[in-house]
């Protein structure tokens, strides 16, 4: 599998991964305070080759994507879940732990930015679903994010990240329908 985007990581463990399952170039942040000099080179690329952000399922990656995506609107996201970043060892969850079929699995499953776009989704629609608040909500967001593959959140990024990738309102009810079986888990 050939990728022509060029694939920003958090670090070098990470390129080797990231290179045993697909191939493709990669551009290492080497942590999540990213120098300005990084920043640029991602715009540049961006305008040539394009950006897809991958990053680990933790707090730090999710202030890498923030900080990226402030920077440069319209990048592409490939999410990993959790429990495919967990190290077999001791140590943090990272796309370095990842097996090559979870890494393909979450680039074929790409969302773009569109940060200008209509809500597509509603706070009402979240408050109806029980993932805002209730006893459950917090579970029901973290299946609903691995459902989607577009990560864990609280409610109010929640919000904010089914309408930037413009979940449409019938994949919402889907994933809704299969996070709520039980069966499922």
């Amino acid at each position: 599998m050939k990728i022509r985007e060029v694939i920003v990581v958090e670090g070098k463990d990470d390129t080797k991964r990231i290179n045993m399952a697909v191939n493709a170039d990669t551009l290492e942040t080497r942590g999540s305070a990213i120098s300005d000099e990084v920043l640029e080179q991602i715009e540049d690329l961006y305008d040539k080759r394009g950006i897809i952000v991958f990053t680990d399922p933790d707090f730090s990656g999710e202030k890498i994507r923030k900080i990226i995506t402030e920077a440069v609107p319209g990048v592409k996201h490939a999410f990993l879940n959790k429990r495919d970043a967990v190290p077999d060892h001791k140590g943090s969850l990272g796309v370095e732990h990842a097996s090559p079929d979870a890494i393909r699995e979450a680039l074929q499953n790409l969302y773009t930015e569109e940060p200008d776009a209509k809500p597509l989704i509603s706070r009402e629609d979240l408050i109806v679903a029980g993932l805002t608040s209730g006893k459950d909500a917090k579970e029901y967001r973290r299946r609903l994010g691995e459902y989607l593959r577009i990560g864990y959140t609280n409610g109010k990024q929640l919000y904010k990240r089914l309408n930037l990738f413009q979940i449409s309102p019938e994949e919402f009810k889907e994933a809704l329908e299969y996070i709520k079986n039980e069966d499922n888990y």
